[in-house]
């Protein structure tokens, strides 16, 4: 089968695809035929140093999410052929992962899906939506009567949450450090959008709630933000500041 094979730090440019034997089944796993898989930040981190951790299996296919078929059910539940997505679980550090026309994953992280979505529609939903799911329902408790700061919004995860959010009857104000993307934050449904300098303190009121995807870099200034009692849940790390 092609596939994208990672050994060490590789630059964009640098990815190349090859060739890679297809994976054999084995119990509990199922081989899933790809068609499509979203990118996402957590693969550019793999590829630019997490690579060279001693945790990581080299060499290793990145991807940590897919959409597509069933291509051998080995001894599970699963039927040739059904249509799936598949996220997380360790899929492209723990094993190989989903750059690839094939993968072989564990059952408990592939899950049947009945849609007429088209593959790549599909492939922009599995990891990018649970994730936002998880952090405001799980991490924050959001409800109808809170106030979302999404700060780092422009990003995939960002627009989710937004949405989200608002479906549920939220007022968001979301942010972003580029000029050019604050119409795509209201468009996307935010109440209000800030361009932001990495300070928000005092420019912002009421927020009880606080998905921070900038990380690091701008944790404390968000805190600052808060009203009392407020949570904020840090999911993304966009500013690359480390500690």
């Amino acid at each position: 089968m092609k596939a994208v094979i990672l050994t060490k730090p590789t630059e964009s440019t640098e990815v190349k695809i090859a060739e890679y034997p297809t994976p054999a089944v084995k119990p509990g796993w199922v081989l899933v035929r790809i068609k499509s898989f979203g990118m996402n930040h957590s693969e550019q981190i793999l590829r630019k140093s997490e690579i060279s951790a001693p945790y990581i299996q080299k060499p290793i296919i990145p991807g940590i999410e897919c959409v597509g078929e069933i291509a051998d059910a080995s001894d599970t539940a699963f039927t040739a052929g059904q249509k799936v997505i598949a996220f997380m679980g360790g899929m492209g550090r723990e094993f190989n992962g989903s750059y690839a026309e094939y993968a072989l994953l564990p059952a408990h992280h592939v899950f049947a899906v009945d849609t007429n979505l088209s593959w790549d529609r599909l492939a922009a939903i599995p990891e990018t939506y649970f994730t936002a799911w998880g952090s405001l329902f799980e991490c924050l408790s959001l409800t109808s009567n809170d106030h979302l700061l999404v700060r780092g919004g422009t990003c995939a995860l960002g627009y989710a949450a937004i949405q989200i959010a608002k479906a549920l009857g939220c007022k968001v104000t979301a942010t972003t450090h580029r000029e050019s993307k604050m119409q795509l934050l209201t468009d996307c449904g935010a109440d209000t959008a800030l361009l932001d300098n990495d300070s928000l303190k005092g420019q912002v009121l009421g927020i009880t709630k606080a998905l921070e995807l900038v990380g690091i870099k701008t944790l404390k200034d968000t805190l600052s933000c808060m009203e009392k009692g407020g949570i904020v849940c840090n999911t993304g790390n966009l500013g690359g500041v480390y500690t």
